[in-house]
């Protein structure tokens, strides 16, 4: 089992070749399934479009937020195409970090001329 610190150098280094092949101005969803197929090409298990839960003091109550993808079940990974990241989008990578007690996301805008820009990694401490 690869640890979460891999996982993550795995997750960059497809979205790179993703964006490399695709270039910046596609939709989200193409990126989406691209970066999930370069993964699962590398060996990864990626769940994608995965709907949250929330836990209020032992209620457990749904969210209308799903996350773009899980990797090897612990790294959530957030895509956008955006002109400029946004707190707001960290925030939102954060709170799903917190709702599936997971440690560490990525958060990837694949609107800029070299990805790695758009690559921000966000860590929950839980």
């Amino acid at each position: 089992m690869m640890d979460i610190n891999t996982v993550s150098g795995m997750v960059v280094g497809a979205a790179i070749e993703v964006h490399r092949h695709l270039g910046p101005g596609l939709l989200e969803s193409v990126y989406q399934q691209c970066l999930r197929h370069e993964l699962e090409l590398r060996g990864a298990n990626v769940q994608t479009e995965l709907r949250l839960q929330g836990n209020y003091k032992g209620h457990m109550f749904d969210i209308d937020y799903r996350m773009d993808m899980l990797v090897n079940n612990c790294v959530v990974v957030e895509l956008k195409v955006v002109e400029k990241l946004l707190p707001v989008h960290k925030a939102q990578l954060l709170s799903y970090l917190r709702l599936s007690d997971k440690k560490l996301g990525l958060l990837i805008n694949f609107n800029e001329t070299l990805v790695k820009n758009g690559i921000k990694r966000i860590v929950n401490q839980l």
